[in-house]
């Protein structure tokens, strides 16, 4: 049931659905799946930010758009309220420091981003800036895993989630502050909004409920109701910067270039769970000739072979510069946490560092350790026109690896670890951070991001049509005007198509 406590904060009305008034408010920047898509990167770990409790106001007050800004934004969260010291507590035992469960709304001015972004003093920190409330509901009743928050703008739903689609879960998170600082009675945790956050106009009333609703009673904060006022005081451009908004923020804060009035923008590419599963189908062959198709020949990383020829190689590049040896430059750029360590501790989910060794194998461009953290990491692979060393232990790590051989030689014998995320020249061809690698027993792709969805769908098609015709040869049929199919075999082939 929802803990009904509201009379503790009499003195202060700010703090009246809160057991006290917060010493502190840490809120998570990324925290939900539906967002972090929608912004198009998700964090390996939470990131956080502090609000001033002067910032905390009650359900039914109003909020200030201030004078000379546009860009007012809400975003719907659930909020953690501890009860008990927190410090260096486990994952397992976190919820019990958690003592009740309440909505927030983590409102911010886009506006006042760009001078300190990333602490939001100004933009997250003003007066009224963080509702909470109006109910408690006891932690002890509710499954930390089932909570669900959505918010209304003018009775219009807006956003509608649950913890379910987390990419940290609450628990980790008073877990991981705990490591750094003491969550204290009456400490508020804001636990990040899902997608749908967008902009508020003077006059625009938002409301935000969390609840949990296969719990017992299906307990709830009720709604937390703000509504947008004008504010009339401007800023004085002797004292600070200024509010400053561009086509990039007015796209973020909104949600969408769309929703702003703008034209479309293409965001950053990304390797979806889609595109990924059809280049795992579609053969290094197929994609060559569909990129020559297009006039692109000096796509092939030549010159390397599998470690494991039967696993195929599906990722997003990122790169690595060797220079050739110097024993003045490796003093100077080879020890300690050099790039190639850099690299390889920088990889993430589905990464493909490929290494530029200028086809020189006279010593090894990794090892067995770095392969081992590059597949601590997520990587879906490693491409080196250099040597391998360690080359068995390696192998044995299951790591798609394609390299230009083994050799028993350290690094510096041959290179000199240079440059990271850069432009490079593997095999032959350039790869850039961000292309698309992928690689099977025929060798190894580059493929452009904006040509990705084109050639592996191409290529798809072209592989089903082959199949076709290797069917009709398999079966008697001679080449001639089957390979390449003529105008005769071409509606034969199409009506086999229809017919499916």
């Amino acid at each position: 049931m929802t803990d009904d406590r509201q009379g503790r904060g009499e003195a202060d009305p700010r703090f009246s659905a809160l057991p006290c008034r917060p010493g502190k408010v840490v809120a998570v920047h990324l925290n939900f799946v539906s967002r972090a898509d929608q912004r198009g990167r998700r964090p390996a770990h939470p990131s956080y930010f502090v609000k001033p409790s002067s910032s905390v106001a009650p359900s039914g007050g109003t909020v200030e758009r201030p004078a000379g800004t546009e860009l007012l934004a809400f975003e719907g969260e659930i909020a953690l309220v501890i009860g008990t010291p927190a410090r260096w507590v486990r994952v397992e035992d976190a919820w019990e420091h958690v003592a009740w469960v309440t909505a927030s709304n983590d409102l911010g001015l886009y506006d006042l981003r760009s001078a300190d972004r990333g602490s939001n003093v100004r933009s997250k920190g003003r007066d009224g800036y963080t509702p909470i409330g109006p109910g408690l509901i006891d932690a002890r009743t509710v499954d930390p895993r089932a909570l669900r928050v959505r918010t209304w703008v003018n009775g219009d739903l807006r956003q509608d989630d649950s913890t379910a689609g987390l990419l940290f879960p609450l628990p980790q998170l008073v877990a991981d502050l705990s490591q750094h600082l003491t969550l204290e009675p009456g400490d508020v945790v804001l636990t990040g909004t899902p997608a749908g956050s967008s902009v508020l106009r003077p006059g625009d009333v938002v409301a935000v409920e969390v609840d949990a609703p296969d719990a017992p009673g299906a307990p709830s904060s009720g709604r937390l109701v703000t509504t947008v006022v004008q504010g009339e005081h401007a800023f004085d451009e002797e004292l600070g910067s200024l509010p400053t908004v561009d086509d990039a923020q007015r796209a973020e804060a909104w949600g969408s270039p769309e929703a702003a009035g703008l034209e479309p923008a293409r965001g950053p590419f990304r390797l979806t769970a889609e595109l990924r599963d059809k280049l795992g189908r579609a053969p290094v062959a197929g994609l060559s000739a569909q990129l020559r198709r297009r006039g692109l020949n000096q796509v092939t990383i030549d010159g390397v072979r599998p470690m494991h020829p039967a696993t195929k190689l599906v990722g997003t590049a990122r790169t690595l510069r060797f220079v050739p040896a110097r024993e003045d430059l490796f003093a100077r750029h080879g020890a300690g946490h050099n790039a190639q360590k850099r690299a390889f501790d920088a990889l993430g989910e589905g990464d493909v560092l490929v290494i530029e060794a200028r086809g020189e194998t006279g010593s090894g461009t990794f090892g067995d350790i770095l392969a081992l953290r590059a597949r601590a990491r997520g990587a879906a692979g490693i491409v080196t026109d250099g040597g391998v060393r360690d080359h068995d232990a390696v192998r044995a790590v299951g790591l798609p690896v394609y390299s230009a051989g083994a050799h028993p030689a350290v690094l510096g014998r041959r290179h000199v670890p240079w440059d990271v995320d850069v432009a490079v020249a593997c095999g032959g061809t350039t790869v850039e951070p961000g292309d698309v690698v992928v690689g099977d027993a025929d060798g190894v792709v580059v493929i452009p991001p904006d040509l990705v969805e084109e050639v592996v769908e191409a290529t798809l098609a072209q592989e089903e049509e082959d199949a076709w015709v290797a069917e009709q040869v398999a079966a008697g049929h001679p080449l001639d005007g089957l390979f390449p199919m003529d105008a005769q075999w071409r509606a034969r082939y199409d009506a086999r198509r229809g017919d499916r």
